[in-house]
């Protein structure tokens, strides 16, 4: 129980590989229930909020559990299931994005990944600067191309997604422009409004970009940029600022109000 005799909100992330987008998941739900927030196995979870987690939820959803069905809030699918009969086993709040929904043959009209909030749970307090900075997907960080490419350039900084989560949002926060093939590397840039470009993702299934990509409206997320083909002195705008608020209020009216400390 928390100070206020609440009990804690039982949330599944993934925790495999220390990786500060599925970290932002307690910091992000904590701030909006305003309650303690502990982590949990799939089956026990009161909730399913950042992550590709739908493959997890189908696997452990295929029948319904005693009480009440799990949340599901700004979560996306990794890859395309077949079988949608644990649809019946959840409580769909908001999906990530429309490709996600297409897929699993929902119709809605708003999305929103919950990493889009963490300019409030986290302002930024530092100071900008020039550099631009490479967040490589945890996978790739001991990739030989992408440290070629850090290396090639001065203004270009190395940020690991497995420091601690506050750390790496600060740094993203301060730099002129972020190179990611790290989803929550672009999401957490949109949230803090620096440009940002998707570079290539190797291995990693393009759905979850795509997907992110549609719910903001960000028309040049079509295909990743080759490190190659990376213009160093670019540095676009973002004209999806609109499509950024529009997720922004859907995460907030949509959040459930019976996980609220208030409740």
């Amino acid at each position: 129980m928390s100070e206020q005799g609440i009990p804690p909100l039982r949330l599944h992330w993934w925790k495999a590989v220390p990786n500060f987008g599925d970290a932002l998941n307690p910091l992000i739900v904590g701030h909006l229930a305003g309650r303690d927030v502990v982590h949990a196995a799939p089956k026990n979870a009161d909730m399913f909020a950042i992550g590709s987690l739908l493959q997890v939820v189908k696997r452990n959803f295929e029948d319904p559990r005693a009480g009440a069905a799990p949340v599901i809030w700004g979560t996306g699918l990794l890859h395309s299931v077949q079988a949608k009969g644990f649809l019946k086993n959840v409580d769909i709040a908001l999906m990530r994005g429309p490709v996600t929904a297409a897929l699993l043959g929902i119709e809605d009209s708003v999305f929103g990944d919950p990493g889009l909030l963490v300019n409030e749970v986290l302002p930024f307090d530092g100071i900008g600067n020039d550099q631009i900075g490479v967040v490589p997907h945890h996978s790739l960080l001991d990739d030989t191309d992408v440290l070629a490419f850090v290396a090639s350039d001065p203004a270009y900084v190395l940020i690991d997604p497995r420091r601690d989560t506050r750390e790496v949002c600060q740094l993203i926060a301060s730099c002129a422009h972020i190179l990611a093939s790290s989803l929550h590397g672009l999401i957490v840039a949109d949230a803090y409004g620096v440009s940002n470009t998707w570079i290539h993702p190797k291995g990693q299934s393009h759905l979850k970009y795509l997907d992110y990509a549609a719910s903001v409206g960000r028309g040049d997320m079509r295909v990743p940029v080759a490190l190659d083909e990376v213009d160093p002195r670019a540095k676009s705008r973002l004209p999806y600022q609109d499509g950024i608020a529009a997720c922004r209020a859907a995460l907030h009216t949509t959040f459930p109000t019976q996980f609220r400390g208030a409740a």
